[in-house]
């Protein structure tokens, strides 16, 4: 499906309709300009929007959801198509004051921010002092053309975990996304729960309430992917690479996704009768909200 979404230049909502329609649907199959701002000083090729749904990744790198403050829309548009690319799920806002509340007061779950520093209300330092100061721990990796010594600390001392100056490679930002996110998980996180579904990643055991389900590896890794991102929904592709991953993948069929997600439903959902992940039809599937159930 090809989208045609007018640009802000031309149409003030026209960031809002692209938001509305890169969450809904692939980013890729939303057409868009390839130029990038001289300003970033980025360099980075842009491919035309292509069909992704048979495409396979080349090396394993598993899924993640990131969210994106940058006020620079060329920016936050190229950021975006590249991180994409890597299997990261962009969400993007352009101020501080809407990064608080994602952050804070929404049922989203993020695995890394990557977060500017100059913006409108809301400065990348002051987004860091309030969040950490409500307890969340959410890697973040502030990026601002600020590149004197203090400012990096000062970033730092307000509970930022990285720090890139522009210009900087989009390439450099992935990884040091990834690293973030490989130090936070292997330093906390051991249970992941929605509702009464939990898993301990460490005894590799689940549970439904207080009965445990006897998984399979395969199994185990997909219900780890769906705690890992309740309310999202994660496409067969999203699905293939970051369950399977490098050359596997390569002879994952659409249908054998399907099979492996029914033989999971059946086990999570046999004895609550609760219908926890959802189909949506031709798009993917989605674990609900504890609060949906």
């Amino acid at each position: 499906m090809k989208l045609k979404v007018p640009s802000p230049q031309t149409n003030p909502g026209a960031s809002t309709i692209r938001e509305f329609a890169e969450r809904v649907f692939d980013p890729s199959s939303v057409e868009r300009s390839n130029e990038v701002s001289e300003e970033t000083g980025l360099t980075v090729e842009l491919r035309e929007p292509r069909d992704e749904r048979n495409e396979v990744a080349s090396s394993y790198e598993p899924f993640a959801h990131v969210l994106v403050v940058e006020d620079d829309v060329e920016l936050l548009s190229a950021m975006r198509r590249y991180l994409y690319e890597r299997h990261f799920l962009v969400t993007a806002v352009e101020n501080g004051n809407e990064a608080v509340r994602l952050l804070l007061d929404s049922d989203d779950t993020f695995d890394a921010v990557v977060l500017d520093i100059l913006l409108p209300g809301l400065d990348g330092r002051e987004v860091c002092r309030q969040v950490r100061g409500a307890g969340c721990w959410v890697p973040i990796a502030l990026v601002t053309a600020l590149g004197e010594l203090d400012d990096r600390i000062t970033g730092l001392k307000h509970g930022a975990d990285d720090y890139l100056v522009k210009p900087f490679s989009l390439e450099e930002l992935s990884l040091r996304l990834r690293a973030l996110i490989r130090r936070s998980e292997a330093s906390w996180i051991s249970v992941l729960q929605v509702g009464d579904l939990r898993m301990n990643l460490h005894s590799r055991q689940a549970w439904r309430g207080e009965a445990e389900m006897n998984l399979t590896h395969r199994e185990f890794q997909l219900l780890e992917l769906f705690l890992r991102h309740p309310g999202l929904v994660l496409s067969r592709n999203i699905i293939r690479t970051s369950v399977w991953g490098g050359s596997d993948a390569e002879n994952v069929s659409a249908n054998l996704i399907d099979q492996y997600i029914a033989h999971l439903r059946r086990k999570i959902d046999r004895a609550s009768g609760i219908g926890s992940i959802e189909t949506l039809s031709r798009v993917g599937y989605r674990m609900r909200a504890a609060e949906e159930e």
